[in-house]
């Protein structure tokens, strides 16, 4: 039986809203976790409750001017036949994404770009960017993209164009004391400025540990839970791109976002004030 439409929501408002608060500079200090192992599952609003309940009261809640619970907008990039959506599929070694990230709720926005690390490490390199270059490649940025793959690969970089807009709400357990975050999203949406497609209503829980054995790894496997392979971004792209392959993912596609698989739409991309439309690279 499936939840009921903003359950998952409800069930991560009530979650992160009676713990302990850790402010932004003290996770960026104790918790940044800039190279990290990721697990993703994807739970019910029955499963999420359970889960927030088992976490230690080490985990406290990232929280920002009496916030919770933020709003995050990322547009990827990629190459027009999607050559880094390409190589996650099939598993390569040398892979990165590139996104610009909005807070939206705070007005931040930050340049990203992931590398795969040591023993499958997830490594992020970041920059922060003004708000009106959210969404389109500068020459700041596309200097910075560059620099990171010649060092991390020794590869040029490709032209990358904007291909895919997502949203979602995102709550974040933190715990200080080791660096561990849980993040949790809800209300996932995709969009690439002639169709939208919004994800079920479930939460998306990534832990974000030094090992990949994490107390909250721990946790969900006490819950019988697994992780699953899951990206967010190349979910999105297979959604709003179905003559492409998705083998990879058509077990969770099927079980999870088949009734959500048929786009809808057109919808043009963000409309953050004082955002530029996005460009390729120049």
């Amino acid at each position: 039986m499936l939840p009921l439409a903003g359950s998952a929501r409800a069930a991560l408002e009530e979650a992160v809203a009676h713990r302990a608060p850790i402010g932004l500079d003290e996770v960026i200090d104790q918790a940044a976790l800039q190279t990290r192992v990721d697990r993703k599952f994807l739970l019910t609003p029955a499963e999420f409750t359970a889960l927030a309940r088992r976490l230690g009261e080490d985990f406290r809640i990232m929280e920002i001017d009496g916030l919770r619970t933020f709003r995050y907008e990322s547009v990827y990039f990629d190459t027009r036949d999607f050559a880094q959506y390409r190589a996650h599929r099939q598993g390569r070694r040398r892979r990165y994404k590139v996104r610009s990230r909005t807070y939206a709720d705070t007005g931040l926005a930050m340049f990203e770009v992931k590398t795969k690390g040591l023993r499958g490490a997830t490594v992020k390199h970041r920059i922060e960017q003004e708000l009106d270059d959210a969404g389109r490649l500068t020459d700041r940025s596309l200097e910075f993209l560059e620099a990171v793959v010649a060092r991390e690969y020794g590869e040029d970089v490709p032209e990358l164009l904007p291909v895919l807009d997502s949203s979602y709400i995102r709550g974040t357990f933190v715990n200080p004391l080791d660096g561990e975050r849980v993040t949790c999203d809800v209300e996932l949406e995709y969009a690439d400025g002639r169709q939208q497609v919004q994800g079920p209503d479930l939460v998306v829980v990534e832990t974000k540990s030094a090992n990949g054995r994490g107390s909250s790894d721990q946790a969900l496997a006490a819950l019988g839970l697994r992780p699953v392979s899951m990206s967010k971004y190349c979910i999105g792209v297979a959604l709003l791109n179905p003559q492409l392959p998705a083998n990879k993912w058509s077990r969770l596609l099927e079980q999870r976002f088949g009734s959500f698989r048929h786009a809808s739409g057109p919808r043009t991309r963000s409309a953050t004030p004082g955002r530029r439309p996005p460009e390729g690279r120049r």
